[in-house]
């Protein structure tokens, strides 16, 4: 849990008894490479905070084609949000691309903890926003940039994933062949 309080305390401090009011709602949880947290048509119960690993969330289409629609690792947050929010089943899945822990947090905890601590109820607002940002950069980034700029932006961005993510996967994410993306590593190879 200290790295609960100090992903925590990056944004907003936390006294002593905010924080053993809080702690109870997370449940720690072991996740092995390929296992999956969530399942298209599961209910979407938790919303998780990555403590180590590597995850990606995707949507499967009806010809079968994946879609991704996120990666997330250490100290991001991830959940199918419009099923996590509305109580519905889940349209996303969520898999493990490395052994991982994860922290789960149910809506009513969530609900019950910004209810009670102003500081915490900033936080998870900060969090959401934060995302949103990221997905509303990616979406634009797509409609608009070129395979290389989408490359290179995904590089700067995310360098530690880039390293960490087989190739296959981040050619999906930006939505070129993998082809497309050996020219694009190796082009940028002497920059």
């Amino acid at each position: 849990m200290d790295k609960l309080r100090q992903h925590i305390e990056e944004k907003t401090q936390i006294s002593d008894d905010e924080f053993a009011f809080i702690a109870p709602f997370f449940v720690p949880k072991k996740v092995k490479k390929h296992q999956y947290l969530q399942q298209e048509g599961e209910p979407a119960t938790y919303e998780y905070l990555i403590l180590s690993g590597t995850f990606r969330m995707f949507y499967l289409s009806e010809d079968g084609k994946e879609h991704i629609v996120q990666f997330a690792g250490e100290n991001w947050w991830m959940a199918d949000y419009q099923a996590y929010f509305n109580s519905h089943k889940a349209t996303l899945h969520i898999t493990c691309m490395e052994d991982a822990e994860v922290l789960c947090l149910k809506l009513e905890g969530r609900e019950a903890i910004a209810a009670k601590l102003h500081n915490m109820e900033h936080f998870f607002r900060m969090k959401l926003t934060n995302g949103y940002i990221a997905q509303q950069r990616r979406i634009i980034s797509l409609l608009s940039g070129n395979p290389q700029q989408r490359y290179e932006e995904f590089g700067h961005l995310y360098p530690a994933l880039m390293q960490k993510i087989p190739k296959k996967y981040i050619a999906e994410y930006l939505g070129v062949s993998r082809e497309t993306l050996s020219r694009l590593y190796s082009a940028n190879k002497g920059k």
